[in-house]
């Protein structure tokens, strides 16, 4: 009798690492804008490890820490200390990293996350404050070592080890960077190394609940890499399995983006193995009551929030309403622009399908336009107050502002676009159509409501466009009833 192949669940559990967004770094007065700056010109005696020489903890480092602890939903512990987590490598020049082991700014908190197969609540363990390491370049015949990034602040967000595939790592991983960017504490991105991932991944016969030996994934730079990196391990560990090879010890691995493989590089380390000891040179924290509620009041609105509202409030599609929560700077600009208008559709109408399209074709980003927020809601008030067409504000105008940053009604004065007709006026050209289109006329009476639209279009051609719709089909209804 042939035994039915076993199945296995997979395991996953992510560490997120963020730099936080401040001026300076973490412990000393360096700049933490290091990238694209020539090597090793951001750094003092402090980051680099001289003897001797004393941290100060980073006030709005710390501000932000906390900040994003909260609005991931961690519970904030009163009591905060810094460690030394000690270990020897070219790139960490004091010989130890200043972190948080047992007390750690923000615990026990959870997110939800949308995948293929419904919404997840991914549990985090933990966010700890830390400081970033330098950076090494292998070259042919050595190792170049730049200490820019040496001592800038970062968070450490750990997941409970709830993911259950590749797909849904991703997912995490950007519902956290949307948070972060929301929260204000971290720009997250990826292309200037600022966020950084470390996934654990195992496997176990599905039905079983221990956990089995993990592989921890490090570095991954990029959502791509974090995607492809876990589905090759996953598939690397599933055959071990079949083979009756399943891990016996944690390890850690890397990472190669031109095979897409990964490969060991060691033995997983403990936190035995990296000696901690409360950092002595800073004091334990001690937050106040009332400092910790300033920090939640001045809290954003986050984006499940604003993703509810726009559903509900604004009632936008939910593809509309996602795609919007998912950028934030985009987010503000749309809300900016409902402000203005008290229009939401058709302000999606004009900043998801005009405004992006063009940019998209021009190949820029919503920073780089030329139309402002208060110059679409003031074009979107034109429309709605019966002054311009929707296809003039679409075409002619829009098209205007966007490729000369003109304010719409500049424009629509200087061209001559607005509604210009009064009813009186309006009645003699409608009549004058209708007099001129006596078979479209007739049609109309015999039940053909295209002949109706044709009408409309001979009227908007005889006013170029400068009548005002809604008072148009009044009158052409009122006429032809007669």
């Amino acid at each position: 009798m042939v035994s039915s192949p076993v199945t296995y669940e997979v395991i996953i559990g992510l560490e997120i690492h963020a730099q936080i967004a401040t001026k300076t770094k973490m412990f000393c007065a360096c700049s933490s804008q290091y990238f694209g700056r020539e090597p090793n010109v951001n750094v003092c005696p402090i980051c680099v490890g001289f003897p001797g020489q004393l941290p100060v903890l980073n006030q709005e480092g710390l501000r932000k820490g906390l900040r994003a602890s909260m609005a991931l939903g961690c519970e904030i512990s009163r009591f905060s200390q810094f460690d030394r987590k000690n270990y020897f490598y070219p790139d960490l020049p004091k010989g130890f990293q200043i972190s948080q082991l047992d007390f750690p700014v923000g615990k026990a908190g959870q997110i939800k996350i949308r995948t293929e197969s419904g919404e997840k609540t991914i549990h985090i363990t933990r966010l700890h404050l830390e400081e970033d390491a330098g950076k090494l370049t292998h070259i042919q015949g050595g190792t170049l070592v730049d200490f820019n990034r040496c001592g800038v602040g970062l968070m450490e967000i750990v997941s409970e080890p709830d993911l259950r595939s590749a797909a849904d790592s991703v997912a995490y991983a950007k519902a956290i960077q949307n948070i972060l960017r929301y929260s204000e504490a971290s720009d997250a991105d990826m292309e200037k190394g600022m966020m950084r991932f470390d996934a654990s991944v195992s496997l176990r016969p599905v039905g079983e609940t221990k956990l089995y030996p993990r592989s921890e994934i490090k570095n991954l730079n990029s959502f791509r890499s974090l995607e492809t990196a876990i589905k090759f391990e996953i598939q690397r560990q599933e055959e071990l399995w079949n083979k009756g090879e399943a891990p016996t010890f944690d390890t850690t691995v890397g990472y190669d983006d031109t095979t897409f493989k990964t490969y060991f590089l060691r033995k997983k380390e403990g936190a035995d193995d990296y000696r901690y000891f409360p950092e002595p040179d800073l004091p334990p924290l001690e937050f106040e009551e009332s400092f910790l509620e300033d920090l939640r009041k001045d809290l954003s609105e986050m984006p499940e929030t604003r993703y509810t509202r726009y559903l509900e409030q604004y009632k936008l599609s939910e593809s509309e309403a996602l795609f919007l929560m998912e950028d934030k700077n985009l987010a503000d600009y749309f809300d900016s622009v409902v402000k203005i208008s008290e229009d939401p559709k058709k302000a999606s109408t004009f900043v998801l399908s005009i405004l992006l399209g063009l940019l998209k074709k021009d190949g820029r980003g919503l920073a780089e336009g030329n139309v402002k927020a208060q110059e679409i809601g003031e074009l979107i008030q034109l429309i709605n107050s019966g002054k311009l067409s929707m296809n003039l504000a679409k075409g002619e105008v829009f098209e205007e502002m966007f490729s000369t940053g003109k304010n719409p009604t500049q424009i629509v004065e200087e061209k001559g676009l607005g509604h210009l007709l009064s009813d009186e006026d309006l009645q003699m050209v409608i009549t004058k159509v209708l007099e001129n289109n006596e078979k479209s006329v007739q049609d109309y009476i015999n039940g053909k409501q295209a002949a109706f639209q044709f009408l409309i279009g001979q009227c908007m051609k005889e006013t170029k466009g400068k009548a005002n719709p809604e008072k148009l089909k009044q009158i052409l209804t009122q006429l032809l009833t007669k």
